[in-house]
């Protein structure tokens, strides 16, 4: 008599289990991460260098290489150089590059707004947008570098190591890679080219 119940015990646990596995795969609760997993970069809005607002959905269609940049780092020359070429083979095809001063790096892009724009576009020569400086990483990080990150984490963690690190967005808003900062811009030109030429 005793086996008997303590099968019955089994099998009533059993059917509990499967019973629950059931329902709560097909009542799932919507998790904080899923639901900022559905927000699309084309719902922000940011600040240019002049301080006037940006929304992203005017991008909408485009692809984008957003990157974090800095003025006195010892990547800076090569990145601004690169990014140059890219931006002239590729604006008229649906390239855009987002750049956003960052000084959490070393302190390497110290200057204000009027700094910072004369040396990018005067001494670097950019044409691509220039954006107001931000941080990218702790409590007061942009809302943007929040999401690229939650988006596609870096390998030790989600934070951003250091100036020029680099993401891809394609032309329906999907974050699909992140990039070192010592992977040089035209290292992921094949991968601009897929994007460009995706449907």
């Amino acid at each position: 008599m005793r086996q008997l119940l303590t099968a019955w015990n089994l099998c009533a646990l059993l059917f509990l289990s499967l019973a629950f596995f059931l329902y709560s795969h097909s009542h799932p609760s919507p998790s904080p991460m899923a639901q900022e997993s559905s927000k699309s970069i084309y719902d922000f809005t940011v600040k240019d260098i002049h301080g006037n607002d940006v929304n992203l959905n005017q991008y909408t269609g485009k692809v984008l290489l957003i990157v974090n940049v800095a003025s006195q780092c010892g990547l800076t020359q090569t990145n601004y150089k690169e990014l140059n070429v890219l931006y002239k083979k590729y604006k008229d095809q649906g390239l855009e590059i987002l750049a956003f001063p960052c000084n959490q790096f070393a302190g390497q892009e110290p200057g204000n707004k009027e700094e910072i724009r004369e040396v990018v576009c005067t001494k670097f020569k950019a044409e691509f947008p220039i954006f107001d400086k931000v941080e990218v990483n702790g409590k007061n990080a942009a809302p943007l570098y929040k999401y690229l990150k939650d988006q596609k984490g870096g390998i030790f963690g989600d934070g951003i190591k250091w100036n020029f690190t680099k993401f891809l967005v394609s032309k329906d808003g999907k974050v699909v890679e992140r990039y070192a900062p010592t992977t040089s811009p035209l290292k992921i030109e094949k991968d601009i080219q897929n994007l460009l030429q995706s449907s």
